[in-house]
Order: C-alpha cells, then structure tokens, then sequence
C-alpha cells in the first residue's frame, strides 16, 4: 500500500480546489479507516466551491470534500469495538455531535455546533478516509455502494424533513419545490408514507417528467399563472398540508406559502441565504400556517432507509446519474453546477 493517496481538497484561503496528493490517515482512537468506494457530489459541495457556503467551525486551511461516503473498513484503530472489522461494508454518517457543547453533554438535540464530513472535518472524496466508530452504518451485501453512498443528505435529508420536521401524513397533499438530488428523493419518500396527492413543481420540464416517474401525482410549472389554483383543485380546494422548499430560493418559498392548507408546514430544506417574507402575515397567523427551517437527519435516519433500501421498499437506482474517477472531481462539480444532462446524483469512485 503507498503512504500517498488522491484527495479532492479546498483551499479555504483562496477558495481553489484540487485533487492532490496527501498522506494516506492513519486511524487514532476510536476510528477506523474505510477505503472509499463512492462518495456523491452534492450541491452544497459545488457551494462550497464557488465561496457561497462556508464552514462554520473548521479551522483547517484545507479540507477534503465530500460528505456522501461507502466502501469497506480497510484498518482499526484502538478502542474499535469488535462489531467492526476489516473488510466490512460500510456507509459513513454526513456527520457528527461536537461532543463538548451542551446539548451533547445532556444527549439532546440538536447540537449546537454539529460537525459536517467534508465541511468541518475531512470528508469522502479521496481513496481513504477516516471515521469515528460511532458514525458507521453497516451495509448488506446486495445494496450497491454508489446507492449507499447517497443515503447520507440525498435521502435521508428529505426523509428527515418529511418524517420528522414536516410530520407527513398520510392521505395528505403534500407538494415539493425542486426536483433535483433532494426534491426527486422527497417525491418517492413522500408516496413511500403515504402522502397524497403528491404535486411537484419543477421549471424544467425533464424534472417535472421525472417527478411524475417517481411517483408525483401531478407536476407543475412554478411559472404557470394557474398554479395555485391547479393545486386547490387537486386538493379539493384545501391546499397543501405539508410543501418542502427543495431549492431555497425566496420566490419558492413565497409561492408555496400561497399553496398551503389551514394548519400547513413549509419546511425549508434547501438552503439559501436570501430573505424570507411573507406577503399576507394576518392570513398566515389566521390560518396557523407554519414555516419550519430543517437541516440534515439524526442517525437513525440512515439506518432507517438502508432498512428499506434493503428490503426492496425504496430504489436507488434510478438515482444515480453517472459515475466519475476520483481524479475528474473538478469535471463532475462542473457537470452539476451546470446541470448537465439534469443530474439526481454523481457519484465518484476512487
């Protein structure tokens, strides 16, 4: 085994990124080392590429991208419990608790200041990259590891957001803005509990085709002057008891806050930084309508969907758009900034 290894690495003084080069880790207490096999690019990566995302609590100079992260534990270190051996399939957390603020201190949520992989500590876009035990989430043989890789923010994010922010239920209307790497998985999550009717609204048409292929009950054009009244009819003339803002965009989220029902949730998954506003407040308060910020998922999350994944309940398949070599990271950022050929996800395989 050489000492060196390729990694996608961000300059966060100049903000230039690059595959490098870098020592192989060696694992410390209570980690292991997996050798990746898939790591997805997402867009908070191209984000944090182009300075519009930055890391909060890091104070490295250089991270290595990468949040979505599978491949098979490759060495141990120290204090490893024994449930964790070599050679073992794995898939890596998004992240983790801090450990010293006190809400980990107590064992509550949220953490304060919870620790990104790929954002505030090295992440999954090298040949190998370490993990803290407690962050690992074991994989069945016959789920591809370029589908597992994405289960972490891709999947368990919308699922997150749907199951525990936004309270779905089911034979409800639910809506989703955005059907790109989040907002297609909330299409097919939202049917998998039950949510109906399940509208999606897209501005390209191939995404609102693809929601339909997901399981949308019907897809829309945020641009059509009739929408809020094609969705009222959908819904019986109630509007929607739950829309997730998959985009984070201001105009998504005034449009959707138009659609709700009386008692209903906007959940703001994607994240952006412009302003929120709310062009009727009095209705809004009347009909206790409500908005709901909404970041990541709690670990149980991920086992959650490798369950379902597992058992034939949810396909990936459909979610992968292409794979790259870990040496074109900066091609497959590109492809995704640009939208090339309407990505869900690109996987690199180291």
């Amino acid at each position: 085994m050489s000492d060196t290894m390729l990694a996608g690495r961000l300059d966060l003084r100049s903000g230039a990124f690059a595959v490098e080069e870098i020592p192989v880790p060696r694992p410390g207490p209570g980690q292991v080392r997996v050798k990746v096999e898939a790591a997805g690019i997402c867009l908070s990566d191209v984000h944090l590429i182009d300075g519009s995302l930055k890391p909060v609590h890091t104070r490295a100079d250089k991270i290595t991208l990468g949040h979505e992260t599978a491949g098979v534990v490759d060495a141990l270190g120290p204090g490893v419990p024994a449930e964790w051996t070599v050679g073992r399939r794995v898939l890596l957390q998004a992240g983790e608790r801090c450990g010293t603020c006190r809400p980990c201190e107590r064992f509550t949520t949220p953490c304060l200041r919870l620790l990104t992989r790929g954002v505030d500590y090295d992440g999954g876009w090298a040949e190998y990259a370490l993990a803290g035990h407690h962050t690992l989430v074991a994989l069945p043989d016959d789920l591809p590891f370029e589908q597992a890789a994405i289960i972490p923010d891709a999947v368990s994010t919308p699922w997150s957001a749907i199951t525990l922010t936004g309270r779905a239920r089911p034979a409800r209307p639910a809506g989703v803005w955005g059907t790109g790497g989040l907002g297609a998985h909330a299409v097919q999550l939202l049917r998998l509990v039950g949510a109906a009717p399940v509208i999606a609204v897209d501005p390209l048409a191939a995404a609102r085709q693809r929601a339909l292929d997901f399981g949308a009950d019907l897809a829309l054009d945020p641009a059509d002057p009739g929408l809020r009244a094609r969705i009222l009819a959908a819904t019986d003339g109630h509007g929607l008891d739950l829309a997730l803002d998959t985009a984070g965009v201001p105009a998504v989220r005034e449009q959707a806050v138009g659609c709700l029902a009386a008692d209903g949730r906007l959940v703001l998954v994607g994240l952006g930084p412009g302003p929120l506003t709310i062009g009727n407040s009095i209705a809004f308060s009347v009909r206790h309508q409500q908005i709901l910020g909404h970041y990541g998922s709690e670990p149980g999350h991920v086992d959650e969907l490798v369950t379902l994944a597992r058992l034939g309940r949810l396909d990936l398949g459909r979610s992968i758009s292409g794979t790259l070599p870990l040496a074109e990271a900066a091609a497959g950022v590109e492809r995704l900034r640009k939208k090339e050929g309407d990505p869900i996800r690109l996987v690199l395989t180291p």
